[in-house]
């Protein structure tokens, strides 16, 4: 069958699909075989479990189907769906109208691919407007994309991603493939007098306007060039933007048996890398624009940069981390973890900390069950704290301020710039303080302390809130009262403390409590930064501000008497810009009750 089905037009196709094949399962098994012994382990015990029934129904939604994007922006849905799931049915009717043709179920893979060129007759009833119906289903998608390409703003998109030499090559050859297959199987409808509602009338235009004799040679050509976009495509799918096709599908079914990425760089933070489609919906919703950044900086093409050469430790700091950027992923890539790896690769050397003053720390045993730790942050708002006291006070409970006199920093700014040794040095010094204190529960005002100590830290037997949740039980147990006022308070989601931590209603349920919540449009996983975070250290205090501006505007619209937060830094940022009375949860209680 191979021999009698073989014709010099389908070799570009050919070697096209040897390279990507050859070229993937190399990288699979490369992929595969550098995983630690113990992501090993859960992939042999996830394999033959029920998770991959959810894998495999994961990388049909989400591979094809792309619904995480039609939840974000149904526009771009539409093309990325009408690309990947009418290319794959093509595919799959495209292999089932061959082997019921030739009536075997062994068919060679370019025998469907080209199956009008060797059987023009074949099937031109149902299967042949099938066929037409999926070619412009893609087609409307292809269209799509090159409006997206050159007029983002149609898709409600400020931005689009710049593209490498190899986005280029690989774009320019996808761009070409399916309007050649449908000039190639025209012209053979043409010849033939055959084809459906779509290639068979267009075929009659070609008979029209041409003369039959010249209609061979065109066709000849243009299935030529349609084998040549093809394998030019396969070709450069690994050195572009197109390697997550295949880098998603194994992301995954890892993520479902429980593989997790690691700031100190693993395989599966590789991967991850390579599964960025950079689709560009990761773009518009970071903040640094309004600073006038370089749109370069952001997560998108720091992934590209770490691909291909290796990112700048300037790119990699140049961020907030705010994660905006990757709530809306529709690939769920953690692109904060990719980051903090970027600055840990460039800057593994943390022999100037100075570990020494961690063992002159020395914290007294608790007064009470309850600890409260106010952090670096808090310890520069001592309002907040102050506000806690009366609070405790009013409830009838006894509360023991952890760091009142000394402290350490809970680890997360060093953390975030990639000096892991020395986070963990401080990690190791508090979780030794907080157990040899005897508390069972430890209570912080500051979102980022509370992150680090759920993510990194080993508090076994310690219960760990944040003061708004803390605020909350007491209302709710009877032992803090409160009359609701007249006063609005428009509510800041912080970062840490939302997409961080996903604690959105405490905060809420306290404020509704004591007078009107007003909501702003750009709230919960939408929340904008209030651009005071340690994680971008390159930012000066204007561009900060800059920042927060924007913020505050969008929060003096509501015309709330206050602007609440639940974190001392975004605080202290937003007080410097905003124009309404900027407090702390803490502060608003105290205030009413």
């Amino acid at each position: 069958m191979v021999n009698l089905y073989f014709e010099p037009f389908i070799i570009p196709f050919i070697i096209g699909v040897v390279v990507l094949f050859s070229v993937m399962w190399t990288k699979f098994i490369s992929w595969i075989s550098a995983l630690p012994q113990s992501d090993r382990r859960l992939m042999r015990s996830g394999i033959f479990s029920v998770a991959t029934v959810g894998a495999l129904w994961e990388a049909f939604r989400e591979c094809l189907l792309h619904l995480k994007i039609g939840r974000v922006n149904g526009r771009l849905w539409y093309m990325h769906t009408s690309l990947a799931f009418g290319w794959f049915l093509l595919i799959a009717f495209g292999k089932l109208e061959a082997i019921l043709y030739l009536d075997t179920p062994v068919v060679p893979i370019y025998v469907d691919v080209f199956f009008r060129k060797y059987f023009p007759f074949a099937h031109v009833g149902a299967f042949g407007f099938i066929m037409d119906a999926l070619l412009l289903f893609v087609l409307s998608g292809l269209v799509a994309a090159v409006v997206k390409r050159f007029r983002p703003s149609v898709y409600g998109m400020k931005r689009t991603t710049d593209h490498t030499l190899g986005d280029k090559l690989a774009l320019s050859a996808l761009w070409c493939i399916f309007p050649l297959r449908l000039l190639a199987e025209s012209f053979n409808s043409a010849i033939y007098d055959s084809g459906s509602f779509l290639t068979g009338s267009l075929g009659e235009l070609w008979a029209f306007m041409l003369p039959s004799r010249s209609l061979p040679y065109v066709n000849e050509v243009l299935w030529w060039c349609y084998s040549v976009s093809l394998g030019l495509f396969f070709v450069s799918v690994p050195i572009s933007r197109y390697l997550h096709i295949f880098a998603e599908i194994p992301l995954i079914f890892l993520r479902s048996f429980k593989v997790r990425a690691s700031v100190r760089a693993t395989t599966f933070t590789k991967l991850q890398r390579a599964a960025c489609s950079r689709c560009g919906i990761c773009i518009d919703p970071c903040q640094l624009s309004a600073t006038g950044i370089s749109v370069d900086t952001q997560s998108v093409y720091l992934l590209r940069d770490e691909r291909s050469k290796g990112a700048a430790l300037a790119k990699a700091d140049s961020c907030l981390m705010c994660g905006r950027c990757q709530s809306v992923c529709p690939v769920g890539i953690e692109l904060d973890v990719i980051r903090t790896s970027v600055r840990y690769d460039r800057r593994k050397d943390s022999s100037s900390f100075d570990y020494g003053y961690l063992d002159t720390v020395h914290v007294p045993l608790a007064t009470s069950k309850t600890g409260f730790f106010s952090g670096c942050m808090g310890r520069l708002t001592p309002a907040v704290a102050a506000s806690m006291r009366s609070i405790a006070d009013r409830s009838g409970i006894d509360i023991w301020f952890v760091d009142e006199t000394e402290g350490i920093c809970c680890g997360r700014p060093q953390r975030m710039a990639g000096n892991l040794d020395a986070a963990d040095r401080m990690r190791e010094r508090n979780e030794e303080l907080f157990v040899e204190s005897g508390i069972d529960t430890l209570v912080t005002s500051c979102p980022i302390c509370l992150r680090t100590f759920r993510e990194d830290y080993h508090l076994d037997g310690i219960r760990l809130l944040h003061h708004s949740q803390f605020i909350a039980e007491l209302m709710s147990q009877g032992l803090l009262t409160a009359e609701r006022g007249g006063a609005s308070f428009a509510y800041h989601d912080p970062c840490e403390l939302g997409r961080g931590l996903g604690i959105y209603e405490e905060p809420r349920a306290v404020l509704g409590t004591i007078g009107r919540l007003e909501e702003v449009a750009d709230n919960r996983d939408e929340a904008l930064c209030c651009g005071g975070s340690l994680a971008h250290l390159g930012l000066d205090l204007a561009q900060r501000d800059m920042i927060a501006s924007g913020v505050c505007a969008k929060f003096e619209a509501t015309g709330a008497d206050f602007l609440v937060t639940s974190c001392p830094m975004c605080k202290k940022s937003l007080s410097r810009s905003a124009k309404m009375r900027v407090v702390d949860i803490a502060e608003a209680v105290a205030g009413i009750i």
